[in-house]
């Protein structure tokens, strides 16, 4: 009878699963529906649209784009830990990253650090939890989350959900939030006033005298520009999986810097050569640690 009981509610548990998922997918291709007009025509030359907001001490960005990619290449990469980390490490100030399995499932130990080279050591470890929230033929989502970040942020999440548009083609929203506290706030008002007084996001705020675009500053242009590195590491990941293997680190490497130096103006950090030796080294470094 126990037994009994417990297949009926694992049975229960799972049909209820697919329902959400239905329900998830249903919304996410009624949102491509409404966005098909932005990501046909917007200043980016990509199938992309993005967003932001503040409310709080919470922060949040999101990114709805068309990848040129097959849906199943996208899910088969989000349901293995080791492909999230080739993504997670493409942004500038991600030192290293490495799956840990443990009893409650798969945790990203990360180390987040200057826009330079840096000792993984002399970096801010955040460990994200890895979850799998759905995994099926018409629709998948995958999250990350973790509790604590440096400098007095919390509350982490970055979460993927997409559909399949068609064989070659997927529609992805990917969103990336934090919170802060006060010691955070003061960590970015110090940052906004100094290395990241003229930095801009994405979003347009209005137009000045000469009716050129006047783009988004502050915490929200901040969490633009982290959202856009992310997404355009998951089409760099993407990209690469065509390349025989020994070539991929490479290609994605290369194809990110690309990628961000076609928006200049948000994302330029340092040069070609700096940006690939300094990944090609953390990416060795973290082998060698692994061994």
């Amino acid at each position: 009878m126990k037994h009994w009981l417990a297949r009926c509610a694992v049975a229960a548990l799972m049909g209820l699963a697919a329902i959400n998922a239905s329900a998830d997918a249903g919304a996410l291709r009624a949102k491509y529906t409404e966005l098909r007009e932005p990501l046909r025509n917007n200043p980016y030359h990509r199938p992309i649209v993005i967003d932001s907001a503040e409310q709080g001490d919470t922060l949040k960005g999101d990114i709805y784009a068309v990848l040129n990619h097959p849906y199943d290449a996208l899910a088969k990469s989000l349901q293995e830990p080791a492909d999230w980390c080739a993504i997670l490490i493409l942004p500038f100030n991600t030192k290293y990253c490495h799956p840990v399995k443990g009893d409650k499932g798969t945790t990203l130990a990360m180390r987040i650090g200057r826009k330079a080279d840096q000792p993984v050591t002399d970096a801010y470890r955040i460990d994200f939890a890895l979850r799998q929230v759905a995994a099926g033929a018409d629709y998948l989502e995958s999250r990350l989350a973790a509790a604590q970040g440096p400098v007095g942020t919390r509350d982490y999440r970055i979460a993927i959900e997409a559909i399949p548009l068609d064989a070659k083609r997927t529609f992805m929203h990917l969103s990336y939030s934090y919170a802060y506290g006060g010691m955070g706030r003061f960590a970015m008002q110090a940052y906004l006033s100094t290395a990241g007084a003229n930095k801009v996001g994405f979003s347009v705020a209005g137009k000045d005298g000469n009716g050129e675009p006047i783009y988004i500053g502050g915490v929200r242009g901040a969490i633009e520009r982290n959202v856009m590195r992310y997404y355009l590491a998951v089409d760099a990941h993407l990209a690469s999986l065509t390349a025989p293997p020994d070539e991929q680190l490479d290609k994605r490497i290369q194809t990110w810097f690309d990628s961000t130096e076609r928006y200049a103006r948000q994302l330029h950090e340092m040069d070609r050569a700096q940006y690939v030796a300094m990944k090609k080294g953390e990416y060795e470094r973290q082998q060698a640690l692994l061994q």
